[in-house]
């Protein structure tokens, strides 16, 4: 019986919780965030490197959302970069609404790539917060 995914269920590695690490169940490969306070400094919500695979899938971000009171947000920038390099800027807005409050995009995960997302805001107030997942398959590769 194989342990999957580093999780110490040998029937399909269960949830465990949030983490910056993409997590590998079969052909299939998911990563959750959590979720992160609003800040005007740079966080991080994944970083990790892939494996002997290519990922293929998706990335949803959701911007600063106060669920105390839906009304209030802020704008949030995420920056997904591979190998130390910025492939990527998404932009939400939560505050004033007239721009996408949450985005979903594909991405191609290159094997053997550090990956990483950060997230940064225009304010910083306690219940405003972001999210992000990852969600899609893995492809190995033939030698």
């Amino acid at each position: 019986m194989a342990i999957i995914g580093g999780a110490g269920n040998p029937v399909g590695g269960s949830f465990t919780g949030p983490a910056e690490a993409l997590e590998v169940i079969g052909d299939h490969a998911y990563a959750y965030s959590g979720v992160h306070q609003g800040a005007t400094s740079a966080y991080t919500m994944f970083n990790f490197t892939s494996g002997n695979y290519y990922f293929v899938g998706e990335i949803t971000v959701s911007g600063a959302i106060d669920d105390n009171s839906p009304g209030v947000g802020f704008t949030s920038v995420f920056t997904i970069s591979m190998n130390g390099t910025q492939i990527m800027f998404l932009k939400t807005d939560t505050d004033q609404e007239d721009m996408p409050t949450a985005l979903v995009v594909p991405i191609l995960i290159p094997p053997y790539t550090v990956f990483e997302l950060d997230g940064i805001d225009n304010g910083a107030t306690a219940n405003r917060e972001t999210s992000a997942s990852i969600v899609g398959k893995i492809h190995r590769t033939r030698d």
